[in-house]
């Protein structure tokens, strides 16, 4: 029997499911795999992902729950940017506890691989009418060059779904939150509540099985510099001391 006839039972016995069996093999291995950053083998990771998941019914089901846990139990922080690897592990993501769009993606994607979803990340560059003031003086931009957002494999269709902001601060600056029920794609807003212009997707790129680490920074570092580190207390900041 060929390897493309037995994978699909393999990785069935490991993760109880077999929603994606229209998928490639090959494809299958890249999107469930161990990388630097997407490191789903990680105890903690693991964990997490199956506290969460336990008692889910469907490959659906556990997304769903796995979305609104990145989505609000890491709150989003846009002072979390940096320019070195090691701060996008999903492992450290979840033990800071809080993430800007590109490492909240990661972690969600690794969640997913964790629990046996092929998953992916998506990146576009956006516009974000509700960036602060502050934010605006100190970059100079309200276009975000590379905005992450999470790809399931859910009945074999791709499936994006964007964990970025919080319910706490969508409340807080009269956003509406991003709600996902497992069907269909479920991005970022493009009004706020009243009716405002919030989020404009100006261009989307393509997907990766992997961070594309060096292709975000070389843009991200023009705007926040070539030695930016997650600032996690507000001594880290500039001007601090």
């Amino acid at each position: 029997m060929d390897r493309a006839a037995i994978t699909p039972i393999l990785y069935c016995n490991r993760h109880g499911d077999m929603s994606w069996v229209g998928m490639e093999v090959a494809d299958i291995e890249e999107y469930l795999r161990q990388t630097d950053t997407l490191d789903c083998d990680n105890e903690k990771i693991i964990a997490v992902s199956r506290r969460l998941t336990d008692g889910s019914e469907s490959q659906r089901e556990k997304a769903v729950k796995l979305f609104y846990f990145v989505r609000d139990s890491i709150p989003y922080n846009l002072y979390m940017i940096s320019v070195f690897k090691e701060d996008f592990a999903a492992s450290r993501i979840l033990e800071w506890g809080r993430g800007y769009c590109v490492q909240k993606a990661v972690l969600l994607a690794t969640l997913g691989r964790a629990a046996g979803i092929p998953s992916r990340l998506a990146f576009a560059r956006i516009r974000n009418n509700k960036v602060p003031e502050k934010i605006v003086r100190m970059t100079g931009t309200n276009i975000f060059p590379r905005h992450g957002y999470t790809q399931f494999f859910l009945d074999n269709t791709w499936v994006s779904v964007a964990p970025t902001f919080d319910k706490a601060l969508c409340e807080k600056i009269g956003a509406p939150t991003v709600e996902w029920d497992g069907q269909g794609d479920a991005i970022l807003p493009a009004k706020d509540l009243l009716g405002n212009d919030y989020i404009e997707y100006i261009e989307k790129f393509g997907s990766y099985d992997d961070l594309p680490f060096d292709w975000i920074v070389n843009e991200t570092s023009k705007i926040v510099g070539k030695d930016k580190r997650p600032w996690l207390t507000r001594q880290d900041m500039p001007g601090a001391h």
